[in-house]
């Protein structure tokens, strides 16, 4: 379907309706691509696991309404990969031996993170049942490696801890929910669990680990919450990735601790 065109009576496939009615449904291929073009004009913009919609369906994967919405496409995905990668050259002191992310959701940042760090594990935590359900068996049916629990990762993250001291690599993207306003950006105090927290629990849990983590952002970012975070770090570094329309791009902001 054409970007803008629609058959009479449809409705706009937007990230209100994904996050809202369309939550926990699991989406038909129609469905994701026309999220694509109502959101951002591009039916195969949810590409996920180095597959456009059309190929991973064919496989067998299947994604929530909340996860289309909220998972790191492959283009964004790869960028952040090759820069964690490039970051954990140059800042940790070793090859880290674990890969981890809180929440994990599709695990596609992980996915991609696999393909640039040599590491011997890769974990990500869901919460969320039905969200665990689907990207466990999506996870599979690309034969990823990754080890994905279920449930919170403060329970169980000083059980990754390694024995031998060797750095860690974390992801951090919490849900933004509402903590994302297109017109104002996004509060990195209002996602679940906040950003801040993720790094206390896991500085705390990894005390005296190096650690290089890589917190999502968006291009508009409220100042004070950003600042908030990169305190936590002895060194930051903020990039934007101008993958999307002006406003409405991602990015990341490494942090590392020794």
């Amino acid at each position: 379907m054409p970007a803008g065109e629609h058959r009479a009576g449809d409705r706009i496939y937007d990230r209100q309706l994904l996050l809202g009615e369309k939550r926990n449904d699991l989406l038909s291929l129609d469905e994701v691509r026309r999220y694509g073009v109502d959101s951002f004009g591009d039916p195969d913009h949810v590409s996920i696991y180095g597959m456009p919609p059309a190929e991973w369906y064919a496989h067998g994967v299947r994604l929530l309404g909340r996860t289309a919405v909220e998972c790191t496409r492959d283009d964004l995905a790869d960028r952040i990969g090759q820069d964690i990668a490039e970051a954990a050259r140059a800042l940790l002191p070793a090859a880290p031996s674990t890969l981890i992310d809180p929440c994990a959701g599709s695990g596609n940042t992980l996915f991609w993170m696999q393909r640039y760090l040599s590491a011997a594990a890769a974990v990500g935590f869901e919460l969320d049942e039905g969200v665990y359900d689907a990207s466990r068996r999506n996870l599979t049916i690309v034969d990823s490696g990754i080890a994905l629990l279920h449930g919170d990762y403060r329970e169980h993250a000083s059980s990754l801890r390694s024995s031998s001291g060797r750095p860690l690599v974390v992801f951090i993207a919490p849900p933004w929910g509402d903590a994302l306003d297109e017109e104002r950006g996004l509060d990195l105090r209002r996602t679940t669990p906040q950003v801040a927290e993720v790094v206390d629990v896991l500085a705390a849990a990894f005390d005296g680990v190096p650690m290089l983590c890589a917190i999502q952002v968006y291009e508009r970012v409220d100042p004070d919450s950003l600042d908030d975070v990169a305190a936590r770090f002895e060194r930051t570094d903020l990039r934007i990735y101008e993958l999307d329309a002006p406003g409405r791009n991602h990015g990341i902001l490494l942090g590392s601790r020794a």
